[in-house]
């Protein structure tokens, strides 16, 4: 058996093992082994029986392996690979005295999602006393969580507020496209105002979004479909406009990659003019860019129209059209004038008699 080192509650060495060395030179004999306590954490986001191989190690070697958790996920795949598990809740206590009554004992303790801290917090007392002789302590993770693991969280929880809540559980997408609009704008204001903290957050009411109406596709009765067909979705639409990485296809430029997603986007569509697909519900500035660009894009010579009387429509029309022109998005630049107009305004306010305030408007 291998001898390792560990520091024990008091600041000295002990080596554990077969012996230890004395202090006058040569090989004494020292105490015995006193085992091993491993706590063998494991991830709820992977699949039940993919373990590590050092956690199977573990696990096919002990001498006593035991869970607090009966319904944990891994108990029946550990039953099935012949690891005799205890349902029982482990103490400190009696764990340090099964290693100690005969040498080299090891206990794996399967840990459950709370993390069993009363075990944790005994084992701690009992090594701080420095009065008492503690089997070596291992923590093992047995699972890691690859990314994107936390997304299978967040479906699970949205799983149990559709079900539980009364206003969840009640609400339709048609209800929910208003908040949809809203967290979209407040993302496009972190993003303009550079708050990385609030585009953390925006991100994550953005996804809620996504995930929330895809559990309530799950319940429609003619046509369902769940998170895992949205994500499945893009994947394939993905994988399909990047034949430069996952084809055989050249790119070696931003247009390479823009024509190859365009030709691949008209061959799945079938379009039959370049305007379909054009939202007509998105702000009017984006709308116009977005028609100016699809006509630009076909080759299409289209002069703006004139409108009658004031025609400041057609005036803003042609303004959009200008600005796409020159690759300039013209909501974004309204967006940052409009800005710059409001501090100009707050600081108009403040300048004034009475400081900032006054009239409320509309």
């Amino acid at each position: 058996m291998t001898a390792s080192r560990t520091d024990t509650p008091t600041g000295t060495d002990t080596h554990t093992g077969p012996g230890t060395r004395s202090g006058t030179g040569g090989e004494a004999p020292g105490p015995a082994p006193t085992g091993r306590i491993v706590l063998l954490t494991t991830s709820h986001r992977v699949a039940p029986g993919l373990l590590s191989w050092p956690a199977w190690q573990a696990l096919r070697g002990a001498d006593r392996v035991l869970c607090a958790d009966p319904a944990h996920p891994q108990l029946p795949y550990l039953r099935e690979a012949g690891v005799e598990v205890e349902e029982a809740v482990p103490d400190a206590r009696e764990l340090v005295d099964y290693c100690a009554t005969a040498p080299g004992r090891t206990a794996v303790v399967i840990t459950s999602a709370d993390g069993d801290s009363a075990l944790t917090d005994g084992l701690a007392r009992l090594a701080g006393s420095g009065r008492e002789r503690m089997p070596d302590l291992e923590l093992l993770p047995g699972a890691y969580d690859l990314p994107g693991a936390r997304l299978l969280d967040l479906v699970q929880v949205m799983d149990r507020i559709r079900v539980e809540c009364p206003w969840s559980s009640a609400r339709t997408s048609e209800e929910l496209v208003k908040y949809g609009i809203e967290e979209a704008y407040e993302l496009v204001e972190a993003i303009e105002e550079g708050d990385r903290e609030a585009l953390r957050e925006e991100l994550g009411d953005v996804l809620l979004q996504v995930v929330f109406h895809a559990r309530i596709a799950q319940e429609d009765p003619d046509e369902p479909f769940s998170i895992d067909d949205v994500a499945g979705g893009i994947v394939e639409k993905l994988v399909r406009r990047h034949p430069h990485i996952f084809g055989e296809e050249a790119a070696e430029t931003a247009e390479d990659v823009r024509a190859h997603w365009l030709r691949t986007k008209a061959i799945e569509k079938r379009r039959d003019s370049v305007t379909d697909g054009v939202p007509l519900g998105q702000p009017a500035l984006a709308l116009a860019a977005k028609l100016a660009s699809r006509a630009r894009t076909a080759g299409l010579a289209v002069p703006v129209p004139e409108g009658e009387g004031e025609g400041v429509g057609y005036e803003l029309l042609a303004l959009a059209v200008r600005a796409a022109e020159r690759g300039i998005e013209p909501e974004t630049a309204l967006r940052a004038a409009a800005r710059t107009y409001r501090d100009a305004i707050r600081a108009a306010e403040g300048a004034r008699p009475g400081g900032a305030g006054g009239s409320a408007g509309e």
